[in-house]
């Protein structure tokens, strides 16, 4: 076995990632205050041609020095925008039929392994602050809740690891379930 070079790895221009069929998911951060988390989610969408995210609350917005170092140019090809409020983005989402769906520990969640995609159907994900998650208004707003099931003894996972985590299983289940 070779480890592949970078050149080897045929990636996509800029303007090929802009142009490209999407991936039927959108990322909502609301008052993540860590930019390196803010960075990797962004890398992350880019891995996984994810559409949009949305940067609600405190969330930082590019350009910024600190967003860079882990997002290594993705701030460049997806797409984003900034809310101030996070209650106003889920409903203006909701209002497009898109399913919004918090990733969260509640009563009622359905756990990642079986939370089942639907054809055709865009879905947005709610991601949130660090230490207190997503907020119970935002909870309250969104279609559903998504669980990652953890063994261990801690009670939550970083942020940008959930989010990689749940991109991940939902772009699998949507491209390759079939």
């Amino acid at each position: 076995m070779r480890k592949l070079e970078n050149s080897e790895l045929e990636r996509k221009s800029i303007e090929d990632f802009k142009n490209s069929e999407k991936t039927p998911l959108i990322l909502v951060l609301d008052d993540v205050r860590s930019l390196h988390n803010i960075g990797s989610v962004f890398r992350t969408a880019d891995a996984f041609l994810i559409e949009k995210i949305y940067l609600c609350g405190i969330t930082a917005t590019p350009p910024n020095k600190e967003i860079h170092k882990t997002a290594l140019g993705a701030t460049e090809t997806v797409s984003w925008e900034h809310n101030e409020n996070v209650i106003d983005t889920i409903s203006t989402l909701k209002k497009q039929g898109i399913i919004t769906l918090a990733i969260e520990q509640v009563e009622s969640a359905v756990f990642l392994q079986n939370f089942e995609v639907k054809e055709n159907q865009k879905y947005a994900l709610v991601f949130g602050n660090e230490v207190h998650g997503v907020a119970q208004e935002a909870v309250a707003a969104c279609d559903g809740c998504i669980e990652i099931p953890q063994l261990g003894t801690k009670h939550s996972l970083n942020i940008s690891v959930s989010a990689g985590i749940v991109v991940w299983d939902l772009f699998q289940k949507i491209h390759w379930s079939k």
